[in-house]
């Protein structure tokens, strides 16, 4: 089943950045752009920041049903194995 999950944040400079997650087939995919780009970029290995953002989007949307327990172990897991803490 596919599950997607979208945030806008804002730089230093105030430039607006989207991005989106999407899961299908037990992996994650992240693309995100600013509002000036015409085309996303999409990352092998997600930003730290993202994964942290997304994580706490989906434990929030898990404590309301709305996403698995398994969702929020496989993101702990990235951020375990992607981007330890420095």
């Amino acid at each position: 089943m596919r599950s997607q999950h979208v945030w806008t944040e804002k730089d230093d400079d105030g430039r607006k950045r989207e991005v989106r997650v999407t899961k299908f087939g037990g992996e994650w995919r992240f693309q995100a752009k600013f509002a000036q780009e015409a085309s996303w970029t999409y990352y092998d290995q997600p930003l730290r920041r993202d994964l942290v953002e997304l994580r706490e989007i989906v434990f929030r949307k898990y404590q309301r049903r709305r996403a698995s327990a398994e969702d929020v172990a496989s993101l702990d897991e990235m951020l375990r194995v992607f981007a330890p803490e420095v």
